[in-house]
């Protein structure tokens, strides 16, 4: 008889393995599922969480994708674009309080204004800081030379959510057109991997359409592409997208949460020493989201440190808690919990990937 026990005995679990444990509601095996994931975190990645100052640059977006706040489509969104000011401001109180890294973050646009700005905040933080901070970029689809342009410039790592790894799928989240191919968003990361960075994907929990299925097929598609970084949370719908209109066809928010930190725990078990983020989508459900992603098998957290007068803007998704995350307090209590898992905060490093150090060095050529 199959379990989640004779499951995690073996070396290599297939797709309808991980069917069996996203389905799965028996408590034990859930807790057994998640006591591995803490088991193989602590000895692959440390007892230990990384900090990532969250800058979210500007929600001003080209794509108009089904799911998302931001959308191009949405009239109702008031759009911004953080100057410079602001945006060196947040990373050097990231860089002051030993927060070791920072992730800009905004919405996809590829003309030269835009990505000409980047480059120049890019070396901007890299001088206010002394080379100390690093710097992971989310900002969606960019020519090979763009993406070259940043890394010489100060980025090490990207982030590009691939949102579900299937075809059919993505073509229900996204217009058809040539702003949204599923196989320009898979070259791109091919890209990203070949120019050296440290490369992240991620996908939404919970989706309309979706099924256990496509969740197994998600997690063997970045066990596959051999990626660095995982983000990844549940789906929560904005009432100005199209897919709201299907918000019906979702799980509960209780079932959505439970998917993802299965998620977590069996990316955690396949791809043993991945950096994996503990979503801000996960607060928005669960209060104690963030936490309990720590303890499945994540080992980033990302502080909210975008300027509160403009946080309110990003919106993604519907209820997204409007605040951030530079009180005293909050990093108090961030470390309090984290102590509370036997585990503690990582001050002034990078915390760079293991995995992505793994695997340049498997593929140096010989001598």
């Amino acid at each position: 008889m199959k379990t989640t026990e004779s499951i995690l005995r073996k070396e290599s679990l297939s797709r309808e393995d991980l069917i069996y444990i996203l389905q799965t509601q028996d408590e034990d095996e859930r807790q057994l599922l998640f006591a591995r994931a803490r088991r193989v975190a602590a000895k692959y990645v440390g007892r230990q969480v990384s900090l990532r100052g969250l800058i979210e640059l500007s929600n001003i977006c080209r794509k108009n994708c089904y799911y998302c706040g931001i959308r191009s489509g949405n009239n109702k969104s008031g759009r911004y674009l953080l100057n410079t000011r602001e945006v060196l401001h947040a990373a050097e109180y990231a860089w002051k309080k030993g927060f070791g890294s920072v992730v800009i973050q905004s919405g996809e646009r590829s003309d030269r204004t835009f990505t000409s700005s980047i480059t120049e905040l890019l070396r901007e933080i890299k001088s206010l800081s002394n080379h100390e901070l690093g710097i992971t970029l989310s900002c969606g689809e960019q020519s090979e030379d763009i993406y070259r342009e940043w890394y010489e410039a100060g980025a090490h790592r990207y982030l590009l959510r691939i949102e579900t790894s299937s075809r059919s799928l993505y073509g229900k989240l996204h217009p058809r057109d040539e702003f949204h191919s599923f196989d320009k968003r898979v070259e791109a990361l091919r890209t990203l991997q070949r120019l050296g960075y440290q490369t992240g994907t991620g996908v939404m929990i919970g989706l309309p359409f979706q099924h256990t299925g496509h969740l197994a097929d998600d997690l063997i598609f970045m066990r596959d592409f051999n990626i660095d970084m995982v983000g990844m949370g549940p789906y929560i719908p904005h009432a100005d997208t199209p897919l709201a209109r299907r918000c019906a066809d979702i799980p509960s928010d209780e079932e959505r949460i439970d998917l993802s930190l299965k998620m977590i725990a069996l990316m955690r078990i396949m791809m043993k020493d991945i950096n994996m983020a503990a979503s801000t989508a996960m607060n928005t459900l669960d209060p104690a989201g963030r936490i309990k992603a720590i303890a499945s098998g994540a080992n980033i957290f990302m502080p909210n440190i975008t300027p509160p007068a403009q946080a309110c803007n990003y919106m993604l998704y519907e209820g997204k808690p409007i605040f951030t995350d530079m009180a005293e307090a909050s990093l108090a209590g961030l470390e309090e919990n984290i102590a509370g898992m036997g585990m503690r905060v990582n001050y002034h490093l990078w915390g760079d990937s293991k995995h992505y150090h793994n695997r340049i060095e498997n593929t140096k050529p010989e001598q």
